[in-house]
């Protein structure tokens, strides 16, 4: 858990640096830059995307994860969540549940958090996780420029999920083949070509209640990649 552990910290203090510069930037500047956002995680959606060697998986997997989400209405949670901890903080921020989340999606659906997580899980040296953290690190601080507080509380549920990894790579390690890696990273860039709609305003898309298609592609390439 070492290197969940350092990247949390990198996310809190790049947040911190960008919170610090959110005040001093004119309205203006926090939109281009909430704009730059949403075009970079859409490219890299599409670039992760691409990983997929299976379409029928892909589509069957977001399909029956969006209808397992919607269901639970994990969506809501998650928000009610934010709302909640916004309150205690008392904080004005609009967008303290949207950094949390947009943050939490960036930080986490990406190959190298699954594949960092897989290697420290088996006992080697957090390398992967540890350049991740450097990525992060220096993302938050554009993020929370623009997103405020929020994007901070993302560790919450980072270290839940990489954590998570982390442990089932300790036991299921040998269960993860590459190419259930490739079709999990391929899901998770649909979801950031969602998120980056959602960042651009362009329509707003549940994602959060589509995350249960992480889960459903890996037991579908488990048995028919």
């Amino acid at each position: 858990m070492t290197g969940t552990l350092i990247n949390a910290a990198a996310i809190i203090v790049g947040s911190l640096i960008g919170i610090g510069l959110h005040t001093k930037l004119p309205e203006r500047i926090v939109k281009i830059v909430f704009q730059g956002i949403g075009l970079f995680t859409l490219f890299i959606g599409f670039y992760m995307g691409m990983k997929t060697n299976n379409l029928f998986l892909m589509i069957l997997s977001i399909v029956t994860g969006g209808i397992i989400g919607e269901w639970i209405n994990i969506d809501k949670y998650i928000n009610r969540f934010g709302d909640k901890v916004k309150l205690k903080l008392k904080s004005k921020n609009s967008k303290f549940t949207e950094g949390l989340v947009t943050a939490f999606l960036l930080f986490c659906m990406g190959s190298v958090t699954i594949l960092g997580a897989i290697e420290e899980g088996l006992g080697g040296e957090p390398n992967l996780l540890l350049a991740k953290s450097v990525l992060d690190g220096v993302s938050s601080i554009a993020l929370a420029a623009a997103m405020g507080f929020g994007v901070a509380f993302s560790v919450i549920p980072l270290l839940i999920y990489q954590g998570g990894l982390t442990l089932l790579a300790a036991y299921f390690g040998d269960y993860f083949a590459s190419h259930i890696i490739d079709e999990l990273t391929a899901v998770g860039g649909l979801m950031l070509i969602g998120l980056g709609i959602n960042i651009l305003e362009i329509k707003q898309i549940k994602i959060l209640n589509m995350l249960p298609a992480l889960i459903v592609i890996v037991i579908l390439a488990y048995f028919f990649a």
